[in-house]
């Protein structure tokens, strides 16, 4: 049975990283998990109180990864869920991107899937 090759989770989490600062999106690793195979969770702070999270998941329709969106709303609630999810699986990233539009650029090819 073939298996999809991906990269480790170090490089995406820097390529991630570089995006980001190259569109001038500040972004910070608030956790960091497992270099070569942890889960990343990616929570946007749109810097009025508010934020949401998103998280890999499978698409089960098609087979494809895709970012889900895992919670949303007053930012401290999402600062609660992710410390959740982190006591569970202390291998998990947590990235913290700062933008009052919230865009994450996690819809930009290479990001996406």
């Amino acid at each position: 049975m073939a298996t999809d090759a991906r990269l480790a989770t170090h490089v995406w989490v820097g390529a991630y990283l570089t995006r980001l600062r190259l569109a001038d999106i500040p972004v910070y690793v608030t956790a960091k998990g497992d270099p070569t195979a942890g889960t990343v969770m990616v929570k946007c702070a749109t810097l009025d109180g508010r934020a949401a999270a998103y998280q890999r998941s499978y698409d089960l329709a098609t087979g494809a990864r895709a970012w889900m969106l895992l919670a949303e709303g007053p930012e401290a609630e999402v600062d609660a869920t992710l410390t959740r999810q982190r006591s569970r699986d202390p291998d998990l990233w947590v990235l913290e991107v700062e933008n009052r539009e919230g865009r994450t650029l996690l819809d930009q090819p290479g990001l996406a899937d």
